[in-house]
């Protein structure tokens, strides 16, 4: 007969703890809970992108649609081109005294003018005179002077590069030049100098190629002058001064 109390090697007693009845089993703590794996997603799969992502890639395109249609109307348009322009004006500006252009103005030496033209005392012809001293024509003058004489002079102030100008209107010499005159007068618009075509350089009432003494303000001497040669009906500007 098998003693029931002899020891099993592999059934060993369960110990005494006070407190705890014999025989109770032992209460064991679960182990913990094992944390989820994460796979990776799967071929195939996709992630639902949120409604404000897709909101402002519409945004997005519809903006980069709008600036390459704005950047090709504007590449389609013909530009200007201002130096070309700039040149025609000035190759055909008028001349502001009489409304000539100045490609238009007879150039001299040779004939600049006829009589039946500047008929009346103090008419006047504009034309354009080669000189040996400058690259360019010189803007230049032919008046009908009241003893008949025709007298022909540069429009560029001596020594200097301002504009002369032909003043018929007397109350414009009053006005800018503080200047009263009973005739036409050449003015010099840079400086206020006033020259007068019926009187020489010095007093003189005639003679030499200084006509146009000066009768107001600090110019130096009076406008260079032209020869004008009466041929028949024509005017012809032969030298300068």
């Amino acid at each position: 007969m098998t003693d029931a109390t002899k020891f099993d090697p592999f059934k060993p007693p369960q110990p005494s703890i006070p407190g705890v009845p014999a025989g109770a089993p032992a209460q064991l703590e679960p182990p913990p809970a094992a944390p989820t794996p994460e796979y990776p997603q799967a071929a195939g799969q996709r992630k639902s992108i949120p409604g404000a992502v897709w909101a402002a890639l519409g945004l997005m395109i519809v903006l980069g649609l709008g600036g390459g249609w704005m950047f090709l109307t504007s590449s389609s348009q013909p530009q200007s081109q201002p130096v070309t322009a700039a040149a025609s004006v000035t190759a055909a500006s008028p001349d502001p005294d009489n409304g000539t252009a100045a490609q238009d103005l007879p150039i001299a030496p040779g004939i600049v003018a006829t009589t039946r033209e500047i008929e009346k005392p103090w008419a006047s012809k504009r034309f354009l005179f080669r000189s040996d001293l400058s690259a360019q024509p010189v803007p230049a003058l032919v008046v009908h002077l009241p003893n008949g004489q025709y007298w022909g002079l540069s429009m560029v102030e001596p020594f200097g590069t301002c504009k002369l100008e032909y003043i018929t209107d007397l109350s414009v010499l009053r006005a800018e030049y503080d200047f009263r005159a009973s005739h036409p007068m050449i003015g010099d618009p840079c400086t206020h100098t006033v020259y007068d075509l019926l009187r020489y350089d010095g007093g003189a009432s005639d003679g030499g190629l200084v006509r146009g003494a000066i009768v107001h303000g600090i110019g130096v001497r009076p406008p260079i002058a032209i020869e004008i040669e009466v041929s028949g009906n024509r005017l012809r500007a032969v030298r300068m001064e």
